[in-house]
């Protein structure tokens, strides 16, 4: 479909706020939900995911559909909406009516999904996320980071910050390290709270992540969990106490890894923790081999 099809089928559709007031679409707290409804904001994001010619797009969270009106507006081949709301599922309907090669509703909850299996590569995703679960889809993202060729999502500022954070800055942890080994992270735009209907206590801020067809430096994901958590669950201390929680005796685990003792987590880079996590895999193969 060309663009300006996708415009004409669009002016024909209610307002998004005639189709909350319809739909009767009071913003609900425990869905975390605050809709965006300000089509340049909405066409701002689907810009910063790039060229999207041929790209499935899986949005989760649609709302009333203020993002998937800018997203069929785009050259995208085709949108999936995931939304766990059945108030919204059904004001999208209009939607998906005026969208019927383009557009699929997807009623569920998109942290029990494997968004992969809605869509044929290639895929990305894009999506004003949910405050409430937005880490924990992210980080489900991220085992399978190469599978996509984008994931351009909004956070609340706190937590994007965490995302591009670098070593010796107070955002930088466990988050950082898990998106970065990932992904190249950048930062794209703020959008104020008072954008929101309602508008929430913080700002927001879009990111776009590009998975790296490796990742950053070789690692098993569940032991880089592991110390990551270990190392950051007590971030003042030195790693030679805060990895107590990992090993009796991290002496030798940091000599293996050629990290100083006295080092504090918030100064190692990704590919320190890399090493770290493969020192760790050695010593627990050690250990099992004695055994």
């Amino acid at each position: 479909m060309t663009a300006a099809g996708a415009s004409e089928r669009l002016a024909k559709l209610p307002p998004l706020r005639e189709v909350i007031a319809r739909h009767e679409l009071g913003a609900r707290k425990s869905l975390g939900q605050h809709f965006l409804l300000d089509l340049n904001l909405t066409r701002r994001i689907v810009r910063a995911a790039g060229d999207l010619r041929g790209i499935e797009v899986i949005e989760i969270g649609p709302g009333p559909g203020g993002l998937t009106r800018a997203l069929l507006a785009s050259e995208a081949r085709r949108v999936i909406a995931v939304e766990q709301d059945p108030r919204c599922v059904e004001a999208l309907q209009a939607l998906a009516s005026a969208f019927p090669d383009r557009l699929q509703i997807v009623a569920g909850d998109a942290l029990a999904l494997d968004v992969r299996v809605l869509s044929k590569a290639p895929r990305a995703i894009i999506a004003n996320l949910p405050y409430n679960i937005a880490t924990p889809l992210l980080i489900g993202w991220l085992a399978n980071a190469p599978d996509f060729t984008s994931l351009t999502l909004m956070f609340q500022t706190e937590v994007a910050e965490r995302l591009y954070a670098k070593p010796r800055s107070k955002a930088y942890g466990r988050l950082s390290i898990l998106a970065q080994w990932r992904c190249r992270v950048l930062r794209q735009f703020d959008i104020p709270a008072r954008a929101f209907t309602p508008p929430p206590k913080v700002s927001s801020t879009v990111v776009r992540l590009e998975p790296y067809a490796a990742p950053l430096a070789p690692a098993e994901a569940a032991d880089l969990t592991a110390v990551t958590a270990a190392a950051f669950g007590q971030r003042r201390k030195m790693l030679r106490a805060s990895l107590k929680q990992l090993v009796p005796d991290p002496l030798p685990l940091l000599a293996s890894a050629g990290i100083v003792p006295t080092a504090r987590a918030e100064e190692l880079s990704v590919e320190d923790f890399c090493r770290l996590a493969r020192a760790w895999r050695t010593a627990q193969q050690g250990d099992a081999d004695a055994n």
